[in-house]
């Protein structure tokens, strides 16, 4: 019997909606109250860009449609590979889903940075906020590192 340890996939959204990106605190662990990009494990059945769809609305009870692929970040020392997505909130709708303490949007200005759970999804917000301020289109494709939780 052959038995493989593949790595998991997560999947989020950079969520915009008038010039503002969704944040979500997080309820759970790793990193409870630290803000993310509304993401999660990808499930059996289900497309990657199906997948980001549903972990934002479970997070952030925000129904989004994907505009772009964003960002594929290796995260090996997790197991892991994270995609992103672009995505624009459909309607004015969102709020506090099951593994949320709390949802915002925020202006560029006060993202909270020093507040972001993990180091792929902070990549992701620059990239996208790079991306409005030179009007490019390209997909960041990097490797995360480890949290420093000092």
């Amino acid at each position: 019997m052959v038995h493989y340890e593949n790595p998991k996939m997560v999947v989020g959204c950079v969520v915009s909606h008038h010039g503002k990106i969704l944040l979500c605190r997080r309820g759970i662990e790793p990193r409870a109250n630290f803000w993310t990009v509304p993401g999660g494990f990808m499930e059996l059945n289900e497309t990657v860009a199906a997948a980001a769809v549903r972990e934002t609305y479970e997070e952030a009870l925000a129904e989004v449609e994907i505009d772009g692929i964003l960002a594929i970040i290796d995260v090996v020392h997790a197991r892991q590979a994270h995609i992103f997505f672009h995505a624009t909130l459909k309607g004015d709708s969102y709020g506090v889903g099951e593994e949320s303490t709390d949802t915002r949007l925020f202006a560029p200005a006060d993202i909270p940075w020093n507040e972001i759970a993990f180091p792929s999804g902070t990549m992701a917000l620059k990239h996208y906020l790079q991306l409005l301020a030179t009007d490019e289109q390209s997909v960041l494709y990097a490797q995360a590192g480890r949290i420093n939780h000092a």
